[in-house]
């Protein structure tokens, strides 16, 4: 027995390498024009997602655009009816109140449109988001069919 063995099996490190070397199998190689194919309609889909998203920013903000106008014009009348009322300071009192109930009604609807416009832009965009993944998960799966299929025939 040489002085550089291993062991009383006989094998030598060279050889259990080279076995080793020869039973390693690499994994079957994905279809690359299929995993292209997925990749530009998981940008595509990105991009609808990020356009519906922006669409949506963009009406709240004109919404929010439109709300301050309203509110400016409808504050601008109610000091005109509180500078000409020639009522007792009570009524002032009262008309003033009633100016400001409607005025914090008109607020909460506003607020409540506005967080409506939001849930549903992030809704939809959401929606583009998760189709396209349930999508990517088939196709995962296919292409993985496809590479055993290769592999076994």
């Amino acid at each position: 027995m040489p002085s550089g063995s291993s062991g009383s099996s006989g094998s030598r490190p060279e050889t259990d390498l080279l076995r080793l070397l020869a039973e390693f199998r690499l994994p079957p190689m994905p279809d690359l024009e299929a995993l292209a194919k997925a990749q530009r309609r998981n940008l595509e889909a990105l991009s609808a997602a990020n356009r519906v998203a922006l669409e949506g920013a963009q009406a709240v903000a004109r919404r929010h655009m439109e709300i301050l106008q309203q509110a400016m014009t409808e504050m601008t009348e109610a000091m005109r009816a509180l500078a000409s009322a020639g009522d007792s300071p009570q009524a002032r009192a009262a008309k003033q109140a009633e100016l400001l109930k409607a005025a914090y009604e008109h607020a909460v609807a506003n607020l409540k449109e506005i967080a409506d416009l939001i849930q549903k832009s992030n809704a939809e965009a959401l929606a583009l988001l998760n189709r396209r993944f349930a999508e990517a998960m088939d196709e995962v799966k296919e292409m993985l069919k496809k590479a055993e299929a290769k592999k076994t025939g």
